[in-house]
């Protein structure tokens, strides 16, 4: 039987609904997020371990968190 690969979903963020606060980089573990020229956050998917804590305390509640493709 082959081992099952388990996907865990990753934050993505709604960038119409961002306003580019930080908070998601300060709580990121792995410093995956970046704010982009001061107009959104944006996850390095490859970097992201998924633990939730930017989608948790995002004020704006732009970030979700969704399988990868």
């Amino acid at each position: 039987m082959a081992a099952e690969v388990i996907k865990r979903k990753k934050a993505k963020v709604l960038r119409e609904d961002c306003v580019a606060c930080g908070a998601c980089v300060k709580v990121c573990p792995v410093d995956a997020i970046t704010v982009y020229k001061g107009i959104f956050a944006e996850v390095d998917p490859i970097m992201c371990i998924g633990c939730t804590k930017c989608a948790a305390i995002c004020p704006a509640s732009a970030i979700t968190m969704e399988a990868p493709e």
